[in-house]
This record gives structure tokens, C-alpha cells and sequence, in this order.
């Protein structure tokens, strides 16, 4: 199995079972881009002993999915190399509001399973158009 499918059934697993389905965009609405959150986080720490270690991860979401009243980012990237990476494959929790008109997204998951071990993730996104 490639790295691609393992980081798409990552993104499966790590998806809310509650999903609903995205709205479907108008003809203009699929033209028009969105906004997108930078994130960067590192993972929670995995195996035991000499072995023991996490990983660092930076990116930009995807696009806004609607989803009920808010709306979702995906996440696809990898974290960084320690004699191996690991896949981050997730959907974000929905928008959560830090006042002037701002949010960020809560992300929690796990990553894919390489070397034997998969680590876990907790982190928000940053603040879209932080400057504007």
C-alpha cells in the first residue's frame, strides 16, 4: 500500500463519525477560493526507552468544507524525518471563534503506521489572515 492510500485511510479513520455531508457548491461558489489556516505542531511521544521520540509537522489547511453552521480544513502532510515520518491524514474540529471576527480549528487524531508505531496529535491552527 503506498504512503498516499495509508494517508487517505488515516484521513478516513481520523474523521468524525457524525460527519455531514459538505454542501454543494453553485457553478460560481466551485470558482471562488476560501480561506486557509497555517498550522504546526509537533506529536505526543511514541515507544519506550532509547527508542523513545515524537515529530514535528508544518503546513497549510485545505480549503473550508461546510459542515451544519461552521465548517471544517483537511490536513494532509508529513512530519518531519527521524530515521523515519510519519503521514498526518485528519479532518479539524469546526470553527472556534477568538474574537474580531477570527477563529481557529482544534485538530486531534493519530498519525499512520510506520516503524511499528503510530503517534498521537493534539493542536490548534493559527489564526487565518493573522495580519489583516
Amino acid at each position: 500500500m503506498s504512503k498516499v492510500q495509508r494517508g487517505r485511510e488515516n484521513y478516513e479513520r481520523n474523521k468524525s463519525q457524525n460527519e455531514e455531508q459538505p454542501n454543494k457548491k453553485t457553478n460560481s461558489e466551485e470558482s471562488a477560493q476560501t480561506h486557509v489556516h497555517e498550522f504546526l505542531a509537533s506529536t505526543k511521544l511514541a515507544e519506550e526507552g532509547e527508542d523513545r521520540h515524537n515529530h514535528r509537522f508544518a503546513g497549510v489547511t485545505g480549503e473550508v468544507i461546510p459542515k451544519g453552521d461552521s465548517h471544517v480544513h483537511v490536513i494532509l502532510t508529513n512530519t518531519d524525518f527521524l530515521d523515519h515520518h510519519h503521514e498526518v491524514g485528519i479532518q479539524t474540529g469546526p470553527a472556534i471563534p477568538v474574537g474580531n471576527g477570527k477563529h481557529v480549528h482544534f485538530v486531534k487524531g493519530i498519525t499512520t503506521l510506520d516503524d511499528g508505531h503510530v503517534h498521537q496529535l493534539e493542536f490548534a491552527t493559527l489564526i487565518e489572515k493573522p495580519l489583516v
